[in-house]
Order: structure tokens, then sequence, then C-alpha cells
């Protein structure tokens, strides 16, 4: 079975770290472009942050730059996203996705898509919840 399974999301407190965790299944991660997004109940869904393996670029969005850190680890076929200085407003469902870089330019784009091309992604986990409060 093909799929993604995020992990270690939770309560922290406001400066807080976590680190979630995305294990492939049935596929070899590495070969895709990855990303983390989270949505807020109402709102659109957001790229936060995104990795290609190929060459070590990535794309953070301006809201989590500087306090996010997307990595993969492509033996372990799993990709993790290192939170730290958490707000409240980063309160939010967080889903892990991969995509075939046939339907990228960038790895910008894949963070920045929209609409229901989003939706398309190759993989998408179930999300888990990350809640900063005190």
């Amino acid at each position: 079975q093909l799929h993604v399974v995020e992990s270690g999301g939770g309560l922290v407190q406001p400066g807080g770290s976590l680190r979630l965790s995305c294990a492939a299944s049935g596929f070899t991660l590495g070969y895709y472009a990855q990303g983390w997004f989270r949505q807020e109940p109402g709102k659109e869904r957001e790229g936060v942050a995104c990795l290609s393996s190929y060459d070590g670029l990535t794309y953070y969005s301006d809201s989590v730059k500087g306090r996010f850190t997307i990595y993969s680890d492509n033996a372990k076929n799993m990709m993790y996203l290192q939170m730290n200085g958490l707000k409240p407003e980063d309160t939010a469902v967080y889903y892990c996705a991969a995509v075939s870089w046939s339907v990228l330019t960038t790895i910008q784009s894949m963070c920045v898509m929209s609409g229901t091309r989003l939706y398309e992604y190759d993989y998408w986990g179930e999300g888990i919840q990350v809640t900063v409060s005190s």
C-alpha cells in the first residue's frame, strides 16, 4: 500500500519545540518533491516548508522562516519538520505531502500551489494536530 503517515504532533507551550515525522510506505520518498502543509479550520491549506532531496534546496513560507527546518532521511524513507519557537498562530493540522517533479517547476512551486492542483499531489497524509497554547 502506498501512503505517508504523520506523527509527532501534540500540545506545546508558546516558545516550545516539536518535531513532526512523515513515514513513507510502498514508494521511495526521495524520488519526489517533499513538503509540509498546514490548515486551520475554515482556511486554505498552505505550504510551510518544501524540500528537494536531489539538491537539498528548500523553501519556507515567511511565517515560519528561521523557526522551522525541513529535512529527510532517505535511508529511513522519512521526512521531518523541526519546529522551534512555536507560536499560537502555528496551531493547525499539519500534513506531509509528496509530488512528482513532472508537475513542478521549482521546489517553491510545490509550497505555493493552491486550488485543485494542490490536492492532486501524489501523496497526502491524513494530517496531525499541532496546538500551541499556554
